[in-house]
Order: C-alpha cells, then sequence, then structure tokens
C-alpha cells in the first residue's frame, strides 16, 4: 500500500513511516521544508512537499496514496478553536481527493471527545459536538466524509509518551520548571488516559490495514493515570516539591492548560484491542516520566 501521512516528521509520524516501511508499504510523507524532505528520504519514504495551509498540496498527496493517515495539526493553543476548524478544512480536502473509491483516510482525535461521566468512554461513543469541544471538529469532519462514502475512520490519542515527550504533560512540566512547583488540581484523582509512541504508531498501522469505514479506534494503553502520580512523578523528577491547587487557581497557574488540568477524562480500548489485535508493549506513563530527558532550562 502507498500511504500519504501527514505530520510525518512529527512525534507519531516519525514512528508511524518507520513501521509502515518495516511492514513493506511505501509512504509519502507530507513535509513544508528541507530538513524535513531529507529526513524523510533518509527514513526511505518519498518526500511531498506542503503544507496544512496549502489544500490542494494536500489533495495531490491523498490523490497519489491508496490510502491517508492524517497526523499533523496546529497545537498553537493561543488559536485553538481555529485550529480546529482549520482542521475540519484539511480533513475535507483529504477525503475529496479519495471520494469514488475505498480508499482509506484515518483521522486523529482526542480520547477525551466522548463526554461521558461515570466510566470510561468506548469506541462506541459519539463526540461531543464542536460546540462544546472544539477538538471534535475533526470526527466531525470524518463523519461528514462516511456519510458521502469515502472510507475515513478516527483515531482516539490519550497522552502520548516517551522519555522525551508526554502530549498534555509536556506543557506540565514547563509549567512546573516556570513556576518551581508541580502542581495538581483539588485531590488529584483525576485521571488522564495514556499510551506510548511505538504502540501509537503500531496501531494507526493496524487499523490503516483493516480500513474499515466508519471506525472508531482508541489508542489507549492505560485507561487513566491519576494526575496527582503525574505531579509526582514529575516532581521527583525535577527536583520540585508538589503540591494541590485549588480548581480556581487552575487557569492563572497553569495557564490554557488549565482548562485540562482538573478534567477526568478516562478510555478504554477494550474494542480496538479486539477489531485490531492491538496489544500495546511500550512503557507506562510514569515508567517515562520516571526517565525523563531533561532539556536545560
Amino acid at each position: 500500500m502507498r500511504v500519504f501521512v501527514t505530520g510525518a516528521t512529527g512525534f507519531i509520524g516519525s514512528t508511524l513511516v518507520e513501521d509502515l516501511i518495516d511492514a513493506g508499504h511505501e509512504v509519502i510523507g507530507l513535509t513544508r521544508s528541507e530538513a524535513g524532505a531529507q529526513a524523510l528520504a533518509a527514513a526511505g519514504a518519498e518526500p511531498h512537499r506542503g503544507s496544512l495551509d496549502d489544500l490542494e498540496s494536500l489533495r495531490r498527496g491523498a490523490a497519489r496514496a491508496d490510502g491517508v493517515v492524517h497526523l499533523a495539526f496546529n497545537h498553537d493553543f493561543s488559536t485553538y478553536m481555529a485550529n480546529c476548524e482549520d482542521d475540519r478544512r484539511v480533513i475535507e480536502a483529504l477525503g475529496s481527493a479519495l471520494a469514488g473509491s475505498d480508499r482509506p483516510l484515518l483521522v486523529t482525535s482526542g480520547a477525551a471527545m466522548a463526554a461521558v461521566q461515570g466510566r470510561p468512554a468506548t469506541e462506541e461513543d459519539p463526540p461531543a459536538p464542536a460546540t462544546a469541544i472544539p477538538r471534535a471538529a475533526s470526527e466531525e469532519a470524518a463523519e461528514a466524509l462516511a456519510a458521502r462514502g469515502v472510507n475515513a475512520g478516527v483515531v482516539r490519542l490519550p497522552q502520548v509518551h516517551d522519555t522525551r515527550k508526554q502530549g498534555l504533560v509536556t506543557y506540565a512540566i514547563e509549567v512546573a520548571r516556570a513556576t518551581g512547583v508541580s502542581a495538581y488540581v483539588g485531590d488529584g484523582a483525576n485521571r488522564w488516559p495514556a499510551a506510548h509512541r511505538v504502540d501509537t504508531a503500531r496501531l494507526y498501522r493496524l487499523a490503516l490495514e483493516r480500513a474499515e469505514p466508519g471506525a472508531r479506534y482508541h489508542a489507549v494503553a492505560e485507561e487513566g493515570v491519576a494526575m496527582r502520580d503525574i505531579a509526582e512523578a514529575l516532581g521527583s523528577r525535577l527536583g520540585l516539591p508538589t503540591r494541590s491547587i485549588a480548581p480556581e487557581e487552575a487557569p492563572a497557574h497553569f495557564g490554557w492548560l488549565g482548562m485540562f488540568a482538573g478534567s477526568d477524562s478516562t478510555a478504554s480500548s477494550a474494542l480496538t484491542r479486539r477489531w485490531l489485535d492491538w496489544r500495546p508493549t511500550g512503557p507506562t506513563l510514569i515508567a517515562d516520566l520516571e526517565r525523563l530527558e531533561l532539556a536545560e532550562a
């Protein structure tokens, strides 16, 4: 299969490119830069120059492929709502190049998109509307494509981690170093799901090979890791004190991360594991935080 990957030089994407090639697939990787093109070529992939702002470049890449994995996203949270709507347009552009075929498109979303209370979210739980959770725009776009006959599916991500990056936890590290304290909200019992980077990349490949129209998959190895445990692991590794802050303090302490710091968003991957025979084997989030590779402050 020839696979067009957006975000091909990114944290998950670079690992997915390796996994796809090792499994015998060809990869066309989207890149904006010469450095990215060189990295993709060195990995055995074909560079495709373009960007998320250039929708025609996305259509050309998708048109040349037997399947598409869309991983790229603008993570500037100061323009988060606009970025989510931009992602909707990107997905529509990619899907337009696949219309009239059974070539699969995998779209990226978040494990917190299914707003359920009192239990872990499952793959069968629909997303909340984008008016409530902006990132759900990506799933809405995939659903709209599926309704038009495009073979579109969704992978919901938790906090994807290794010893260098950990999703939203990476920003919590920045806050801890800036404030001198590793904080959690309230009693810290709220939880975030997690999965290792290598396990996550493998799931994308398995989902692409299955190519099930309208499917939703949860790339979740751990249903939920308590925020207090995360804060304590960070505090220990960074040599900083750990303390609780009141919910009303969270916006001032965490900045934009405050909207997530106190959220409880557990998610199950029981169906994904059964459908794809996916068996995550990577280290836990806490294990990676305990071996955190520290950059200069």
